[in-house]
Formats: structure tokens, C-alpha cells, sequence
């Protein structure tokens, strides 16, 4: 597992171990902390390989697929903040882009040709239509999400190269919340981008008050509306896409939601609802590039890889909660 530090990372680590899976993760913790596997071991009694490696290290990680023989590689490793990648598209494309490249081209040397690639709903730009099915047209509106989709396009060209490829693209949408034992969680470095972070560091009293972009949008109470995915969801997902790559289905794309949109104003009331606390926030403009709103049709996968999301918005703010109080620094 490429990115297994990270916060779906951690948490797909966690349930492949419970799973019965051996597992090798290698990560440069340029933007996560090696303390998540530790916990990730401490819950499940079971241990993880772990090398510091970075996916423009070609040469290591050459070196990584000669020590074992790999079934599969899910791959997370990736930067992901838009607002950085609007500012450091260069930075954004080699890191993602390149790194991908790198192993894609270690993995075809070393004969693992198995791949489940973390991908995003960025990828379908400001959709026509909700909710999105698999079929909508592809158009990033900014770095991150293009190297994505510049990634989704190239493990396309490689499989239509060599077919002896098994490729799961997983397009998910906004994932939340943290394992029930409150040990491994979303740990942003600096302030938050995403939503959940920004409330529960709100909530906490790290930061004086949430900021909701846009109170304008054509959406039942004018605030954004995004479809909110529990983390521990989003990792049996992986699970499934696995096991699917077992019937050699070449290459497919599954979006990995609940289905049900969630406005920013929505997720502030459930998450005050479930945990008692006050989430004092202020309506400012909206930010440029967000759409009004974006959720999945997941019956694809529902119906292929017998997926479905469990958890609903009350349950994932409590989660969240549970991490932040545990965690008031994150893993430091």
C-alpha cells in the first residue's frame, strides 16, 4: 500500500489486517505520522512492514518489490490539498503524476499487475447532473483533481497495453469520521481544508469559528451540499474492490458514496445533535470552483462489488468527535 499512513490509508490498513491480510506500506510522511500504524497494530494484534519511501525514489522502490512477492497494490500515496494545488500545480503534478508513473513501471518489471487506485469525485469537475453516475463527463477544475483524472487516463492506456492489468478506479467522495476506538483519525497538518476536521477543531476551541462559504447556492438552505462518507465505509470498499480483482475484470471505475447529499449547514446541526457541543460559525463568500452540489449514485457499486456505505451523518460526526477529544494535537 502506497500513502498507508494517511487517513483512508490507516484505516484500510486496519481492516485489511482484520481481514486476514499481509500487509506492506510504504509512505514518505510528508503529510501523516508513522504513529498511525503503531495504533493500527496496538488495535488489531497484528504487525505491519513499513518503510519510508517516496514514489519518486524509483530505485527503492524497485528495491521494496524485489523483498516481496505483491498480490496487489492499493494505491493512496497522493497530495491532496486544492488550495495548494492551485498554488504549486508543478509540485502537484510531480509528486501525483510522476510517482504514479514510477509505479506503474516497477510494478509491470516485478509482474504485479493487480491495482486498486484511490481516485476522487473531484475527477467529474462541477456536474451537470446529481447524483453522479460512473458515465458523467470528466472536467477537473483544478490541479489536484487533473492529476487525478490525468492518473485515471494513464492506468487506462496501460491496461488497454497490457491486459494482464486488473484495475479498480475508486472515485469517493467526501470521507469523514474516524475509527470507533477513537486511536486513528483525520489528522490535517496546519488548518483544515475539508469540513469535519475545521468543525471538530471548532468544537474543541483550536480554532474560534467555522467559516461556511456561500449561503447563496441553489440548495435547500443555500449552503453547499456534498455527500459525507464514513472512512471506515470507504475502507471495506477497498476490500471489495480486491476481491473483485480476483475475477480478472480488466479495468472499471466505481464511485464509493452514500448517495444522500448533506448541505455544510446540515452537517453543523447533526454534528452539534450528536455530540452536545456548539459549533459557532460565520457565512462568507463563496470560494471559486466549489459547485453547488456533488453526490454519488453508488449503485454500481452496490451492485458489482456488493458495497454499500453502513454508517449515517450522526454516527460519523460522533465518530470524529471521539478522535478529536482522544487527539486534541492530532498524533503528535
Amino acid at each position: 500500500m502506497t500513502g498507508g499512513t494517511g487517513y483512508i490509508g490507516s484505516h484500510t490498513v486496519l481492516e485489511l489486517l482484520n481481514d486476514g491480510f499481509e500487509v506492506v506500506v510504504m509512505d514518505n510522511l510528508i503529510n501523516s505520522s508513522s504513529e498511525s500504524l503503531k495504533r493500527v497494530e496496538n488495535i488489531t494484534g497484528k504487525s505491519v512492514d513499513f518503510y519510508q519511501l517516496d514514489l519518486l525514489d524509483k530505485e527503492g522502490l524497485n528495491n521494496l518489490f524485489g523483498k516481496y512477492e505483491f498480490d496487489a497494490v492499493i494505491h493512496f500515496a497522493g497530495l491532496k490539498a486544492v488550495g495548494e494545488s492551485v498554488e504549486k500545480p508543478l509540485f502537484y503534478y510531480q509528486n501525483n503524476v510522476t510517482g504514479t508513473l514510477n509505479l506503474c513501471e516497477i510494478m509491470q518489471k516485478h509482474e504485479v499487475y493487480n491495482m486498486v487506485f484511490s481516485s476522487s469525485c473531484t475527477v467529474y469537475g462541477e456536474p451537470d447532473v446529481v447524483p453522479i453516475t460512473e458515465d458523467e463527463s470528466l472536467s477537473a477544475v483544478n490541479p489536484y483533481g487533473q492529476t487525478k483524472l490525468t492518473i485515471e487516463y494513464i492506468l487506462k492506456d496501460l491496461y488497454r497495453s497490457d491486459n494482464r492489468f486488473n484495475i479498480s478506479l475508486l472515485r469517493y467522495f467526501n470521507p469523514v469520521g474516524a475509527h470507533k476506538s477513537g486511536e486513528i483519525g483525520e489528522d490535517p497538518n496546519g488548518i483544515p481544508n475539508n469540513l469535519m476536521p475545521y468543525v471538530t477543531q471548532v468544537a474543541i476551541g483550536n480554532l474560534k469559528k467555522l467559516r461556511v462559504f456561500g449561503d447563496d447556492y441553489p440548495t435547500h438552505d443555500g449552503s453547499g451540499v456534498r455527500d459525507y462518507i464514513h472512512v471506515v465505509d470507504l475502507a471495506h470498499g477497498h476490500l471489495k474492490a480486491l476481491e473483485k480483482l480476483k475475477e480478472n475484470p480488466g479495468i472499471d471505475v466505481y464511485n464509493l458514496g452514500t448517495g444522500t447529499g448533506y448541505s455544510v449547514l446540515d452537517v453543523i446541526k447533526a454534528f452539534e445533535d450528536a455530540t452536545g457541543e456548539n459549533v459557532p460559525y460565520e457565512i462568507v463568500d463563496r470560494r471559486p470552483g466549489d459547485a453547488a452540489a456533488v453526490y454519488a449514485d453508488p449503485s454500481k457499486a452496490k451492485n458489482e462489488l456488493n458495497w454499500e456505505a453502513q454508517k449515517d451523518l450522526v454516527e460519523m460526526c460522533r465518530d470524529a468527535w471521539n478522535w478529536q477529544l482522544k487527539n486534541p494535537g492530532g498524533y503528535n
